[in-house]
């Protein structure tokens, strides 16, 4: 399975360098009032992917700042009751710094 993998890997590699060997013409990107940015073909697709990346990044920041505040708020330590007997199954899981609840089901 972990050669497999590797081969997967390989093949998604040398399937993007022969897309970018095969994309070196210029590209020409036309903005508002009259700019525009010449380029090859394939950095002006990864300029798109990088930038669809930080937004998407910068998308999930406020819920990740909710979670992280709702964590805080948690209780640390938890101790079983007085009366609680010392088994095995009667000891809490450790505390983790992530919500009790996930929201919209992820």
């Amino acid at each position: 399975m972990k050669y497999l993998l590797w081969l997967l890997k390989a093949a998604i590699f040398f399937t993007l360098f022969a897309f970018a060997l095969n994309n070196q013409h210029d590209a020409t990107v036309y903005f508002f009032f009259g700019t525009s940015w010449r380029a090859p073909l394939v950095l002006v697709v990864l300029a798109a992917f990088a930038g669809g990346l930080v937004t998407g990044a910068l998308g999930m920041l406020p819920g990740w700042w909710k979670h992280r505040s709702a964590a805080a708020q948690l209780p640390m330590n938890t101790t079983p009751p007085a009366g609680a007997g010392t088994s095995a199954a009667s000891v809490p899981p450790p505390a983790t710094d992530l919500p009790a609840v996930r929201q919209h089901g992820l």
